[in-house]
């Protein structure tokens, strides 16, 4: 059975960092792209940041870019994303997914900018 399990989220003021982390578990992680989306409030699921299962290349939207760091450690079967210069904009439930033929969604974890 595949896990992807959230933590790191929080409250934070705007300019603060936060580091999501998410483990897996019940795959094989290392073949598996990651990728963490988000859902704020009215508005749709996007894709903040993918890494590929070697973790060579990374895929940013350009909300994030220059601002996130999405990276992995596959001895761990864990994926990251750091967020630095946080906005009030980011705030929403993340979500870690973990893709290949299959796609697995973790829980989410709740990230909330004050201004």
């Amino acid at each position: 059975q595949v896990q992807l399990v959230e933590s790191g989220g929080g409250s934070v003021q705007a300019g603060g960092p936060l580091r999501l982390s998410c483990a897996a578990s019940g795959l094989t992680f290392g073949s598996y792209a990651m990728g963490w989306y988000r859902q704020a409030p009215g508005k749709e699921r996007e894709l903040v940041a993918r890494i590929v299962g070697s973790g060579s290349t990374t895929y940013y939207a350009d909300s994030v870019k220059g601002r996130f760091t999405i990276s992995r450690d596959n001895a761990k079967n864990t994926v990251y994303l750091q967020m630095n210069s946080l906005k009030p904009e980011d705030t929403a439930i993340y979500y870690c997914n973990a893709l290949l033929i299959r796609e697995f969604w973790g829980q989410g974890t709740q990230v909330t900018v004050s201004s």
